[in-house]
């Protein structure tokens, strides 16, 4: 089983992911911002006239902006009407999927040409609007009807992994800090300070001194949120946009001497509330999508040298360093206490800070994911750059693992 034609990425933008930078402008503002880099990026030049569709993956810009029809709008604004433009809907995993659908609409002979992006503005409404958003895609009979937000559905994940593998909060604050030191490196990325530069920072602040930080992560500096989970187990609630471009194998180089193809890709899904899964110790919807996109490509987890996994909650990268077949079940919290999955690990994991230091404008993130990619496998991640990296995985999820998107690239 393969795609039935190739398909590269010739092209990729990205904004910064924030909220303050971003506070007077639009979703739209955005996305053509990410759009002309993108644009810029292509080696041998490109005319947005030769994009031949669009597809746009967005959660709620309905809520967040009173805007909906979104993907004719960036249409628009964008100046390519009037080529078919279409919205991806399926939660944080919106763009993950659009690029999912980019690619067969290119395999499928359909077009040659396509652009493929998400965006997501959140900051119009205050933290709890954003919450009551967000948990528009949980189940709002069973989880939300019952007082479920997604911090305490993914707390509930990690007290179920806890207690059946013996894993622990440590475990998790090595991710934290290892997701804060890529981010640090990263000019995109939401938060781009090391956890000890902040815990010097408030500790001075507060008065408190810390020896390392792991003390400052147990300190009352980092609240719990949803136990186990504290604040910095959490991602940022932030704006921003991502686009690619993708052509078909065969007009690459009219683009670019240096593509980088979708060997695979996978989907699928899961019951939508936790107590109809059959473990809240593994997505079965990651399993399943991996295993898809790496028959497709042809290759087998241990093959992957860098990958970006989605991680709004820290459990969320261990589940997924796990269910993507990287580490045994059980061996993902160790793994990231013993750095593995750091920048020169085994397999490197959110290099370029993961939704946790990147940040996590949700329509936007699966875009984010192979635009970073497109740049760490032509080489272009400079300060987090993973040295000799051949094959990269990006993994979205929609909530709480009811939607799960997989991507196999290669050079």
């Amino acid at each position: 089983m393969r795609l039935s034609r190739d398909v590269a990425v010739v092209g990729g933008g990205m904004t910064r992911f924030h909220h303050k930078i971003h506070a007077e402008r639009t979703s739209r503002e955005l996305f053509v911002e990410a759009a002309l880099e993108a644009k810029g990026s292509v080696d041998n030049g490109f005319d947005l006239k030769e994009v031949e569709a669009l597809f746009v993956g967005n959660f709620s810009s309905d809520a967040f902006e009173g805007q909906s029809h979104t993907a004719a709008l960036m249409a628009d604004w964008l100046g390519i009407t009037p080529v078919a433009a279409s919205r991806i809907e399926d939660a944080c995993a919106s763009s993950g999927v659009a690029v999912n659908v980019a690619a067969m609409a290119i395999a499928s002979g359909a077009y040659d040409v396509v652009m493929v992006g998400g965006v997501e503005k959140m900051r119009g409404l205050t933290t709890e609007g954003v919450t009551d958003t967000l948990a528009m895609a949980a189940d709002a009979i069973y989880e939300v009807g019952a007082g479920f937000t997604f911090p305490g559905l993914y707390a509930a994940l990690a007290s179920a992994h806890f207690a059946e593998y013996g894993s622990n909060w440590e475990q998790l604050a090595a991710i934290t800090i290892k997701n804060h030191h890529n981010g640090s490196l990263n000019p995109k990325a939401h938060f781009q300070r090391e956890v000890m530069d902040i815990a010097l920072r408030q500790g001075e602040r507060e008065q408190l001194t810390f020896g390392d930080e792991l003390e400052f992560l147990k300190s009352s500096l980092n609240p719990y949120v949803a136990y186990p989970l504290r604040l910095f187990d959490c991602c940022p609630i932030s704006d921003g946009a991502s686009v690619l471009i993708l052509a078909a194998g065969e007009r690459a180089q009219e683009f670019t001497d240096s593509p980088v193809y979708i060997r695979g890709i996978g989907q699928a899904s899961d019951a939508m509330a936790l107590h109809d899964r059959e473990s809240l110790t593994s997505l079965r919807a990651t399993r399943l999508a991996s295993a898809q996109a790496y028959k497709i490509a042809g290759v087998q987890a241990n093959d992957i040298a860098v990958a970006d996994v989605h991680d709004c909650f820290t459990i969320a990268e261990l589940l997924a360093t796990e269910d993507l077949g990287f580490f045994s079940k059980g061996d993902g919290g160790r793994a990231a206490v013993e750095g593995r999955t750091g920048l020169d690990g085994e397999v490197s994991v959110n290099p370029d800070g993961g939704l946790k230091a990147k940040g996590h404008p949700v329509g936007a993130t699966g875009a984010a994911m192979a635009y970073e990619m497109f740049k760490q496998l032509r080489g272009e991640a400079e300060r987090h750059q993973v040295a000799g990296a051949e094959l990269g995985l990006a993994h979205n999820v929609g909530a709480s693992g009811a939607t799960v998107s997989v991507q196999v690239y290669g050079r």
